[in-house]
């Protein structure tokens, strides 16, 4: 097994772990990040429209995937997505805030 490989496993049972026991911090971290670097193009809120049509309003995200499983993509860099969206790659804190906050979504 890769350095990597091992590295990025163990961030994502760290993240997943992180993410089920969420905290207010962590939450408004998340929503502060995705305010300030997704908005642009995605709804961030739990009401409003994407800026952007064919980016998905995050509160429905947990309707296509679960969102722990964005935590290996957010740590490995999200390359796609839609074609105007550019490449993001997120410190294991930072994918525990965004996880937490899209978590904070579904309810």
């Amino acid at each position: 097994m890769s350095m990597r490989l091992a590295l990025s496993m163990l961030l994502l049972t760290g993240v997943m772990e992180t993410a089920a026991a969420a905290t207010d911090g962590q939450v408004q971290r998340g929503k502060t990040f995705v305010g300030a670097n997704c908005a642009t193009c995605h709804a961030v809120g739990r009401i409003g429209e994407s800026p952007l049509a064919v980016a998905p309003a995050f509160r429905d995200l947990h309707t296509r995937y679960p969102i722990e499983d964005l935590g290996e993509a957010l740590a490995e860099g999200i390359t796609t997505g839609h074609p105007t969206m550019p490449q993001f790659q997120l410190e294991p804190d930072q994918i525990t805030d965004v996880l937490a906050y899209l978590k904070s979504l579904e309810r």
